[in-house]
């Protein structure tokens, strides 16, 4: 962490700027009570420190620590360029991992002295769910869903040593993309249905 923290950029670095915006912007749809309940968040007595850092380094990956601070590695941001959707997409799905307690039960897991394959099919189910929050999270922070199965069909189709590491235990198969395009459907409609005021309060 400490070698992370060496490499992090200054908090006036356009790039560190760019990418605080749009976790603002996914950290208030994360606080939207019906979307909660949508993707069936458990965040009630939970406390997030959304904050996020960029890292001066080639290697194309991102990751989120438990209590919301987020590290997006500047190899990923060249992947992005400049699309504001494929960022969120990014920044959405690692926002995912902690709103969803994956630490904790990454954790558990271990201490349980569970098999590598067991571990490698549970990594699985995580890194899907994260898409599938991730997905979710972005529409209702206004970006574009339909970008999120584009930008990680773009990250597996990076070749040699630009492979990403954070594909390291991601289904990258064509199912994935499959999956991601059905949720960014939902997703749409389920952003639709609360502009339009469909959505029926909690306790009503």
């Amino acid at each position: 962490m400490n070698e992370v923290r060496g490499k992090v950029l200054p908090a006036d670095d356009p790039q560190v700027v760019r990418v605080r915006r749009v976790l603002g912007r996914v950290a208030a749809a994360a606080g939207i009570e019906p979307l909660q309940r949508e993707i069936m968040l458990r965040v009630r007595g939970y406390t997030f420190e959304w904050e996020a850092n960029v890292v001066r380094e080639r290697q194309v990956n991102a990751f989120c620590l438990p209590a919301g601070k987020v590290f997006v590695y500047t190899g990923i941001l060249e992947v992005v360029g400049g699309n504001d959707d494929f960022l969120a997409t990014v920044v959405s799905h690692e926002a995912a991992h902690a709103l969803a307690h994956h630490s904790n039960e990454r954790v558990a897991r271990d201490k349980s002295g569970a098999g590598i394959l067991r571990n490698l099919s549970y990594g699985r189910m995580q890194e899907s769910e994260a898409d599938h929050v991730g997905v979710f999270l972005m529409a209702f922070a206004g970006y574009d869903p339909d970008q999120a199965p584009a930008f990680w069909r773009k990250m597996g189709q990076l070749g040699g040593s630009r492979v990403p590491e954070i594909l390291s235990d991601h289904p990258s198969d064509e199912r994935r993309f499959k999956d991601l395009r059905v949720w960014a459907k939902d997703a749409r409609a389920a952003k639709r249905a609360y502009d339009q005021g469909r959505v029926v309060p909690a306790g009503r």
